[in-house]
């Protein structure tokens, strides 16, 4: 008797990635099996106790919204909340949530438990079974055999992982979880090129011995918000962060451990993440720096464990103890476990198609860290993305992609498989050249309709947006039509300290002001007062509306410019395409446009090496 029938989807790991990959491919319906090495850590937290932050929580809001589930389990298990950025335009405000660490893993297995086509194996994947160029199922460590039309690869730190802590290491994926061998081995043998990265994670403390009269709370926001647009619940009450910072005398005792730290001694090979080093790695590079900010994080509701945002180390157990002891607020904290770094085999993402399938292997996707990103956020992003396109590929449709002007998730894909990573991947607001029309409050306006012609948006998802859509243009329209009187808002304009009107204008005229939002506008004009009072226009409607009229101009422009970028994407390259038969451009571009295979003129123009006048060239090839 067959133990497993065959599925359409095998996803291999059930971190961020693979828990999205799986939930998504399972509800679009495909029959799909969750393969993970212990089913009592889905979508664990590895490292920090939070989702979203800058760009990151656009990139969960751009889930929501095309109906994936990162969104709905953070909004679940959160225990604070704050809009970051708020001080700067809309572009730069992004949601940040600080979660319960177990309510999280625990409502992302109930989510999936709820998915009918979805089934679940413990087990190890230690083979892919391949044939030819293409792949048909997996093997495992108890020597199943399992047969599927697509694999999607989501192994995280994993492969061939290895934890340091100071002189000690040893194998690992993550702390306290075995690492996985064989999988990474014959993926090379096959022709895919890889290397090493390396993350890390700081120690955990015992609340118990914290004194935080010491420290600078953080509070959430007072009206805290969501992530999901689905449904709106608010916080009824809130966890507190903590601000903490080290010293001159912090510094001098890490120091005493440098010589045994692995990343200085050269035992780690791989590439650390430069956005987010290690407490040794910032007082090296940042010799001028006399103290660095720390964050004491709660990791859930009825806990007393914290996580020191700020101290990821590798060294010595001892000196990081030491050293935490001479911290403000710290000075009798008892740990849970030290701080380590782990290195892991990743995969030059050059070697992905836009959908995440692999060039080299028919069916077989990879997401996630082993892509060489790191961050929950973009791990969800890449399991989004390839759970829906590996049931795509099943119909035998045209993969789904997104452009680098409509989401941030084709800003990360297009990065991923155009300019490979050196070093691990996090996503910035900076590193979109269209974020005034990526901003988090419109994902549902770029996304929803696309998700909901997958099939993957609800109706009731649609229709929430179609309906919030309507009152923000109804809004929109009052605010151009109607016209206020100096003595209805100068009290108002005044009180902001900005200069009265002295004639009658339109409520947008006086709503460009920076000083003046749109809910400070509401009480000087009554039919306003009364459309707002009578529709149960929320804040998010009123938000969404102000942003829109007061950045018209901006946000018209940007459209006009991502238009014209858009045409060098509609011009295709074949993929046997023959560049080295092209001398008249640089040996550098042949060699890279050969390696990349870009499938557009856009994504060629990206490619790191080559030149504008490559471009040109082709270009005229191309009789354009």
């Amino acid at each position: 008797m067959e133990m497993f029938e065959k599925y359409d989807v095998i996803v291999v790991g059930a971190g961020h990635a693979g828990a999205e990959a799986a939930a998504v491919s399972a509800h679009l319906g495909s029959k799909t099996l969750l393969i993970t090495m212990n089913l009592n850590a889905i979508a664990q937290m590895s490292c920090n106790p939070a989702m979203g932050g800058i760009a990151k929580g656009q990139i969960i809001r751009e889930i929501d919204a095309l109906g994936g589930f990162s969104g709905i389990v953070t909004d679940q298990s959160m225990i604070q909340f704050r809009m970051l950025n708020k001080s700067k335009g809309p572009a730069m405000w992004s949601p940040r949530a600080q979660s319960d660490r177990m309510l999280f893993s625990a409502s992302w297995r109930r989510l999936l438990e709820g998915e009918s086509q979805l089934d679940f194996w413990q087990d190890t994947v230690t083979e892919l079974l391949v044939k030819g160029d293409y792949v048909f199922g997996v093997k495992t460590a108890m020597g199943i055999e399992i047969k599927s039309k697509t694999v999607i690869l989501t192994n995280g730190t994993f492969l061939n992982g290895k934890i340091y802590i100071g002189t000690k290491q040893f194998p690992g994926g993550r702390m306290g979880d075995a690492a996985s061998y064989g999988l990474s081995d014959q993926i090379k043998a096959l022709g895919f090129e890889t290397s090493k990265l390396k993350t890390g994670t700081p120690v955990r403390l015992d609340g118990r011995t914290i004194d935080f009269s010491k420290m600078e709370e953080q509070k959430g926001d007072e009206n805290p918000g969501n992530f999901s647009f689905l449904k709106k619940t608010r916080l009824a009450k809130q966890r507190s962060c903590w601000i903490t910072y080290t010293s001159p005398v912090v510094h001098d005792v890490l120091k005493l451990g440098f010589g045994d730290s692995p990343m200085f001694a050269g035992r780690i090979q791989g590439v650390g993440p430069r956005y987010c080093p290690s407490i040794e790695d910032k007082i090296e590079r940042f010799s001028d720096k006399n103290r660095h900010q720390l964050f004491v994080e709660p990791e859930g509701w009825n806990t007393v464990e914290y996580y020191l945002n700020g101290f990821s180390s590798s060294l010595p157990d001892y000196i990081q103890l030491k050293a935490l002891r001479k911290i403000p607020g710290l000075e009798n904290a008892k740990i849970f476990r030290p701080g380590y770094a782990i290195e892991y085999d990743y995969f030059q993402p050059t070697q992905l198609k836009y959908s995440l399938e692999t060039k080299r292997i028919k069916n077989l996707f990879f997401a996630g860290q082993i892509n060489g990103t790191t961050g929950y956020e973009e791990a969800d992003a890449q399991g989004l993305m390839a759970g829906i396109n590996a049931h795509l590929l099943i119909r035998e449709e045209e993969p789904f992609v997104l452009k680098r002007s409509e989401a941030y998730i084709g800003v990360l894909i297009d990065d991923l498989i155009t300019k490979g990573v050196d070093e691990p991947y996090r996503m910035f607001t900076s590193r979109a050249e269209h974020r005034i029309l990526l901003r988090q409050d419109n994902a549902d306006k770029r996304l929803t309709e696309k998700g909901y012609r997958l099939g993957l948006a609800s109706k009731e998802r649609y229709e929430k947006y179609k309906e919030k859509e309507a009152k923000i243009e109804t809004v929109s329209r009052f605010v151009f039509s109607q016209s206020v009187k100096p003595d209805e808002v100068n009290p108002v304009l005044l009180k902001n300290n900005t200069t009265p009107i002295k004639q009658k204008v339109k409520l947008a005229t006086v709503l460009l002001r920076p000083q003046i939002s749109l809910e400070q506008l509401i009480g000087v004009n009554a039919n306003f007062q009364k459309l707002v009072s009578e529709n149960d226009y929320n804040k998010e409607i009123l938000e969404s509306a102000e942003i829109r009229i007061k950045y018209e101009g901006y946000i018209r422009k940007e459209k006009e410019i991502a238009n014209k970028l858009d045409k060098f994407e509609n011009i295709i390259l074949k993929q046997d395409f023959d560049y080295n038969s092209l001398q008249s451009i640089s040996t550098e571009a042949r060699e890279k446009l050969t390696k990349i295979k870009p499938k557009t003129i856009g994504q060629a123009s990206r490619i790191s090496g080559v030149s504008p006048s490559d471009i040109n060239v082709l270009l005229v090839f191309l009789g354009r």
